[in-house]
């Protein structure tokens, strides 16, 4: 610990008596930095509009098109990066797709699949023999979710955020069903006047699970803070970077960011967590804009904490990226950059 420049502030007062009077842990920078330098991955990228999130199991690779004209899915051979099929048809017929926020493997080639407008998880089993995915089961989410924009898919269950604002997440049965809620919002403000729904909103969060060590990991897409459910040992612990909690203005109802954009992924791998940082004010993507300028997209940095949410290292990219996919054994991490034509990049660690 005395290599972190790391201050932990004690927690006081716990939350059994006031959740609003919470201090929580503070990390200020990292105890190790160094510069990585992509390499662009070269395919027919005629296929996609916004390629968003990307993720690899042993030989097949899955890019998911955020803003795509005809699928949100397009499947590869991996490490050849060979097309093999695209699915997930954009449409409102039943067996087709509203919009795709986020996707994890079952199976070496099958995957679930959320579509947060439809409220549905269906899985998709994908043939590299045949080149083809087939829609193997839906399973439509509880009404009491609202709309669900991230998921982990369990042995039994799936982990959904909580957007309602009373909890953090949700369990939610094979079935669709709400099981239990669990968690809070663990801000530090005073926030009485503001509905527990538009809390939640500025309090959106992308989250990760690894089943191996039981660590939920949890980011704001607004402001810099880490939380950390251990499933396992029932513990619970958050960590605000400098930058703090989300910053926004409520107006009619709505959270209207003011403050930065903050995190956009994470992964939890069997040693570490690893964030897309982004650290990037509302103000100046504002002003950019009002310069007839077109902000890049994405986040500069990715920073690496212990299971324990202590800081590691902070990798400083040449590429703005939105998502990650890492692999520890082959040191290799796999991102997704909108801002150029070539938009799979991969990065040595």
């Amino acid at each position: 610990m005395k290599h972190f420049l790391y201050i932990l502030l004690i927690v006081c007062g716990l939350v059994s008596c006031n959740k609003n009077k919470l201090i929580n842990p503070r990390y200020t920078s990292f105890p190790v930095e160094e510069a990585l330098k992509a390499q662009v991955i070269s395919l027919d990228t005629v296929l996609f509009r916004y390629p968003y999130r990307v993720m690899v199991k042993d030989s097949i690779a899955i890019v998911m098109d955020l803003h795509n004209a005809d699928h949100f899915y397009h499947a590869f051979t991996y490490p050849k990066w060979e097309h093999i099929t695209s699915f997930g048809k954009r449409g409102e017929a039943p067996e087709e797709m509203l919009s795709g926020e986020t996707f994890h493997f079952y199976s070496l080639d099958s995957i679930w699949a959320l579509d947060a407008n439809k409220m549905e998880i269906t899985r998709w089993s994908i043939s590299p023999a045949h080149k083809s995915a087939e829609r193997v089961e839906t399973i439509k989410l509880d009404k009491a979710l609202v709309r669900t924009l991230d998921f982990f898919p369990m042995d039994s269950c799936f982990l959904v955020p909580d957007y309602l604002g009373k909890y953090r997440y949700d369990v939610v049965s094979k079935e669709g069903k709400l099981i239990k809620s669990e968690g809070f919002i663990p801000t530090e403000n005073n926030y009485e006047d503001i509905s527990l729904p538009a809390l939640a909103q500025a309090w959106r969060t992308f989250i990760d699970y690894n089943p191996q060590n039981g660590v939920l990991a949890m980011v704001t897409q607004l402001g810099e803070v880490l939380e950390i459910y251990n499933l396992k040992d029932g513990t619970h612990s958050v960590f605000y970077g400098p930058q703090g909690e989300p910053v926004f203005r409520i107006i009619e109802g709505d959270c209207i960011p003011t403050g930065i954009m903050g995190f956009s992924n994470v992964k939890v791998t069997d040693k570490y967590i690893y964030t897309v940082f982004h650290n990037r004010s509302f103000k100046d993507i504002g002003a950019a804009y009002k310069r007839g300028e077109k902000p890049e997209s994405g986040g500069r940095f990715i920073y690496v904490f212990n299971l324990k949410g202590e800081p590691v290292k902070k990798y400083i990219l040449d590429h703005a990226i939105q998502c990650i996919d890492v692999n520890e054994q082959t040191g290799t991490i796999i991102a997704t950059d909108v801002n150029h034509d070539e938009p799979i990049i991969e990065f040595r660690i």
